[in-house]
């Protein structure tokens, strides 16, 4: 860590410098004789990914800024706003500490914090951005995380992990035992210092593997910012047995849709129908979550098709997804089409044999507009387009 850094005059420069062209940047360098012109620019590259990602970090002075990889790594801090949420107690230890953000979220909560950082580098200077924002609740710990539970034998409230999924030899990995640290192996080790375990992974992950492979899971968090999912949160009680709880949420700038069920214990059978007044289409969160008979159900509204992930309904409903009013329904056929006069529109398809590029360039549609077209599969199995506009 070069604290020359954040000499005022470099700092501003880096400030000045965040819509810069870097290749120019590069080409021309700089004057600062204590700063290398590259890792001036490793500091703007990373604070300008901060900009939306992390702004607490990004409006703050003298933060140390570490390579953008780091920064895409780290949870955003909405993500881990959210997940602060989900904790409670005095103490909490994070075994793979990165850059921070969650153990700052985390800091808010709990009276003791241990973050664990494996790379010497970078926990210092977590260490000292701790300092620039005022958390002075978080001991700093430059080691493996794994290792230093093994070597302090303390109870904590809450253990919180997120293993890396870039394994030396493999690559990227989506199964847990490849991840660093591999959870499965040690879980019982996490036990034995808390009875409650926080894991993020990455949404690649698939539900089912993750919950073979670890143990008592108690509830599996999908978030989404934006109807993109971000990240899976694995609660883990020790003990716990029953029935596991899946919370959907997609995080807003002004609200938060949630929706949630219990795993494998849907006793109902869906009902289907032909598109209705509304049409609804899940985010992202509760697609992953394939909670499909569960929406309808509680709901109470129905399903296009068994693999037409599209719900309908006569009275607008309050839906954790965005929502349509349907103005026209036609089966797909070109001609037939043709006669709308459409020639704009938001394609999407849903259980249909072509893609939105083969869609387009058939029916000769431009993107954009206020039409929504959705191109599907109906309970009679015909092939239907949908034509909405948003409510």
């Amino acid at each position: 860590m070069n604290t020359s850094i954040l000499n005022t005059e470099i700092q501003d420069f880096i400030s000045d410098h965040l819509n810069a062209d870097i290749t120019s940047l590069l080409l021309k360098g700089t004057s600062f004789k204590a700063v290398e012109t590259k890792d001036i620019i490793e500091q703007i590259e990373a604070k300008k990914r901060c900009e939306s990602k992390l702004p607490t970090w990004f409006n703050n002075k003298n933060i140390y800024f570490p390579n953008k990889l780091n920064i895409e790594q780290t949870s955003s801090e909405i993500t881990a706003r959210y997940k602060s949420q989900l904790v409670s107690g005095n103490s909490i230890i994070d075994l793979t500490g990165g850059f921070g953000v969650d153990c700052f979220y985390f800091s808010k909560l709990f009276k003791d914090v241990v973050h664990c950082e494996i790379n010497p580098k970078l926990s210092t200077i977590v260490k000292h951005n701790y300092k620039q924002l005022g958390v002075s609740n978080i001991k700093t710990k430059p080691e493996d995380g794994i290792s230093y539970l093994k070597s302090h034998n303390q109870q904590y409230d809450w253990i919180y992990i997120d293993p890396s999924r870039r394994h030396d030899s493999k690559g990227k990995v989506f199964f847990l035992k490849d991840c660093l640290p591999n959870v499965p192996e040690h879980i019982d080790l996490l036990f034995q210092n808390s009875t409650n375990i926080l894991i993020k992974t990455s949404p690649l992950l698939d539900l089912s593997v993750g919950i073979n492979e670890l143990k008592h899971v108690k509830t599996i968090h999908i978030v989404a910012v934006n109807n993109e999912v971000k990240e899976l949160l694995w609660v883990l009680e020790k003990g716990f047995d029953e029935h596991i709880i899946i919370e959907t949420v997609n995080l807003k700038k002004d609200r938060q849709e949630k929706f949630n069920f219990t795993l494998n214990e849907s006793k109902h059978k869906i009902e289907f129908s032909l598109p209705l007044t509304y049409l609804y289409e899940p985010n992202s969160a509760i697609l992953k979550s394939g909670g499909f008979i569960e929406v309808a159900n509680q709901l109470n509204i129905f399903k296009l098709h068994q693999h037409s992930h599209l719900y309908t309904s006569k009275k607008l409903i309050d839906f954790p997804g965005r929502c349509f009013e349907i103005e026209k329904i036609v089966s797909y056929n070109k001609k037939e089409f043709k006669k709308l006069g459409i020639n704009k529109g938001n394609v999407a398809t849903r259980n249909f044999p072509e893609t939105v590029q083969q869609i387009r360039k058939k029916l000769s549609i431009k993107d954009g507009g206020a039409a929504y077209l959705f191109f599907t599969t109906d309970v009679r199995n015909k092939k239907i387009v949908v034509i909405c506009k948003k409510v």
